[in-house]
């Protein structure tokens, strides 16, 4: 029987990095993101390189939480999957005493709220079979505070409590929590920045990571994993 993965915000970067991995492995992929045009190209490429898979591509908005449940009850129509990447997030560079209005609502529903509501979504049928893996995808700005971080930082911070306490809280039923805890990566994000790409983390290696951290026997966990560039964070 096939296995299945929902990542959110899969059509660039390390979402799509994370699909492609484990499309690789013949998993059924779901998936959204706010372009049609990315998820139709998505959809065709994965189902052209990957035959025998199955792939929902679907336009959704999650920092709107109606969108979310619109797009968990499309993916709960066909299947609960087996793993489920909370990677949708935006990144709006701020500090806190003067970053415009509305930033730190728009990227905490986007970053935490979306990652909250598709869990909840899922995880109570992940309880009831006893298996499953939720991956949250943090930063190291939920770990180290520095300027221009503002709202954002604070929805990381959030986003790993979350995942700390899911961790506790599925601990019995036997399913697996993981924080993913990038910095810098080469994704849009970093777009026109004058540094070498040498400087930055591949997403493709935070893909590996996902795989590998997924791979373990039933009784180990990876609870965190923190990637850095080598060269130190930038």
């Amino acid at each position: 029987m096939s296995k299945s993965i929902l990542v959110t915000g899969g059509t660039k970067g390390i979402g799509r990095a994370i699909v492609e991995r484990f499309a690789k492995e013949g998993f059924d992929i779901y998936t959204c993101a706010r372009n049609r045009r990315d998820l139709e190209s998505l959809k065709t490429h994965l189902e052209e390189n990957h035959p025998g898979i199955k792939v929902l591509a679907m336009e959704a908005d999650l920092s709107k939480k109606e969108e979310v449940t619109l797009f968990s009850e499309a993916v709960k129509a066909v299947e609960i999957p087996d793993v489920l990447v909370n990677n949708t997030g935006v990144f709006l560079p701020g500090s806190i005493h003067n970053e415009p209005e509305g930033n730190f609502e728009f990227m905490i529903q986007t970053n935490l709220f979306s990652a909250y509501y598709l869990t909840r979504a899922f995880v109570n049928e992940m309880i009831h079979r006893k298996s499953g893996h939720i991956f949250s995808m943090g930063s190291i700005a939920g770990l180290t505070a520095y300027p221009n971080g503002g709202s954002y930082a604070v929805t990381k911070w959030a986003m790993l409590g979350m995942t700390k306490c899911l961790r506790e809280e599925l601990k019995p039923h036997y399913v697996k929590v993981t924080s993913i805890l990038p910095g810098a990566t080469l994704t849009d994000s970093w777009a026109g920045v004058d540094l070498p790409m040498e400087r930055f983390v591949r997403a493709q290696d935070v893909a590996e990571s996902v795989w590998g951290a997924y791979n373990l026997s039933p009784q180990t966990v990876v609870e965190e994993i923190v990637i850095r560039p080598q060269l130190g964070d930038i």
